[in-house]
């Protein structure tokens, strides 16, 4: 995520969030970090599975864009036919940390 000169100063600054919100505002990433939070590591169809409603495309893509912003980590194993599983790296297990706040106010609410 590039990193911007923030302009206003304080505690109620907001300018770091806009960074990351471009990324876990997309459709299903949240939902797509909760689901590996859980676990260990899940396969693809494992979460398209757990998810329900998300389609291959999207799924695809938004993994794509967690992975690049070093959010969750692709491990393919050498096998046939190819292994591949995801899982959360040190930074996506301390968003899906922050996020919990989050998830409990929605299921209050």
């Amino acid at each position: 995520m590039p990193k911007e000169k923030c302009k206003c100063e304080g505690e109620e600054c907001l300018c770091p969030v806009q960074g990351i919100i471009d990324v876990v505002g997309k459709k299903w990433a949240i939902c797509i970090v909760n689901h590996l939070g859980r676990t260990k590591s899940l396969r693809y169809n494992e979460i398209k599975n757990q998810i329900g409603v998300i389609s291959p495309k999207t799924l695809s893509d938004t993994l794509k864009v967690l992975e690049k912003e070093r959010l969750i980590k692709r491990e393919v194993y050498p096998e046939t036919p190819p292994r591949v599983e995801y899982s959360l790296t040190k930074e996506g297990n301390e968003l899906k940390t922050a996020l919990l706040p989050l998830l409990q106010w929605l299921q209050k609410h």
